[in-house]
């Protein structure tokens, strides 16, 4: 449960889906516990694990798998390791339990390996449904494994009734607040950000959320165009609609995604958003925020900076951006799933 979109999602979801009527608990392979941990256990939702920090990927994860898999009616994983090991645990217990996998991303580093999709292949087939997050999710799913039978769209969703605000007047000339809330991983791009920072007046300061590998290479970024001073490296937070509200706009900047929760938070809090014209950006935030081409940082600063210097524009993107939010919001997804599994 550590940062990330799919583990934001548990903590909105799972009790949702219990209060549906199902009995629903979680388990991870790896259960360092986190904020995210903590707030589900207030829940009251059980939560299982199969260790502590290490490799998720370790082979006898598969064997103490075999424990679990026998007492559930539906297993539902979300990400890769999940998604492997628990077909291959279900056959060696004999499990009559049906599985459904979530599919979080529109592309991913293993689409490029030919031996790697025969693996998928496989492991996709051991699923009674599989859901993908968004159109382009699904479409180039569809197109990667090459059948689409048992696949369906359900959108994410947000609590969106935590992150919205009323839409407040932008003053240019004071102090000019950029969020951006994502891990600092390989799929997140938040050096155009930081470049961007560095071409906009100094008035203009960055806050960065989240906590990741890549965070050192980014704080490294910000002292060599000396903006480290402008740009403020906030870490895993639990304040997260409070962060927004205090916001001028929100930003993300991403290589690829699958739908962001954040970008629905973003766009929900009553701020402009600006996101990468990228797949899982561009079919939410199109005609709505802003979207800057991926990795201009010269574009996005000049995005920013034209939203700030135009009050009625910042207004009127901003609202678009909430109504489009108020779509994703998690009570329709919760529903969706619920039917999913009633049909299963």
């Amino acid at each position: 449960m550590r940062t990330g979109g799919a583990e934001h999602l548990m903590v909105d979801l799972l009790p949702r889906l219990r209060d549906l009527g199902h009995e629903v608990e979680l388990l991870l392979f790896d259960g360092v516990k986190t904020a995210f941990y903590h707030q589900l256990q207030q829940e009251g939702i059980t939560i299982h694990s199969l260790g502590e920090g290490g490799n998720v990927y370790r082979l006898r994860n598969i064997f103490k798998l075999m424990r679990f898999i026998g007492k559930y009616d539906i297993i539902h994983t979300h990400n890769t390791a999940c998604q492997l090991f628990v077909p291959l645990a279900k056959i060696l217990n004999n499990s009559r339990a049906k599985l459904v996998t979530t599919e979080h991303n529109s592309t991913n580093r293993r689409r490029g390996k030919w031996y790697l999709k025969i693996v998928d292949k496989w492991m996709y087939s051991r699923y009674a449904h599989i859901i993908c997050i968004a159109e382009q999710t699904y479409s180039n799913l569809v197109d990667y494994i090459g059948q689409k039978s048992n696949i369906s769209i359900v959108y994410n969703g947000v609590d969106t009734s935590r992150f919205l605000n009323p839409i407040k007047d932008v003053v240019p000339d004071v102090n000019i607040i950029v969020t951006m809330i994502a891990a600092f991983r390989e799929q997140k791009d938040q050096d155009t950000l930081v470049k961007a920072i560095k071409e906009l007046p100094s008035n203009y300061r960055l806050r960065l959320v989240g906590d990741g590998p890549r965070r050192k290479e980014i704080e490294d970024l910000a002292d060599r165009l000396k903006v480290s001073s402008r740009v403020d490296f906030l870490g895993i937070r639990t304040d997260v609609p409070r962060l927004l509200q205090e916001s001028d706009i929100n930003v993300l900047s991403s290589h690829w995604e699958g739908l962001s929760l954040s970008s629905i938070e973003g766009m929900a809090s009553g701020r402009p958003f600006i996101a990468s014209d990228v797949d899982g950006l561009r079919e939410i935030v199109k005609d709505n925020g802003i979207l800057f081409p991926h990795g201009n940082y010269k574009a996005l600063a000049s995005a920013i900076r034209e939203l700030c210097e135009n009050p009625q524009y910042y207004h009127d993107v901003a609202e678009r951006c909430q109504a489009k939010a108020k779509q994703y919001d998690i009570s329709v997804m919760a529903n969706n799933y619920n039917e999913l599994y009633k049909s299963l």
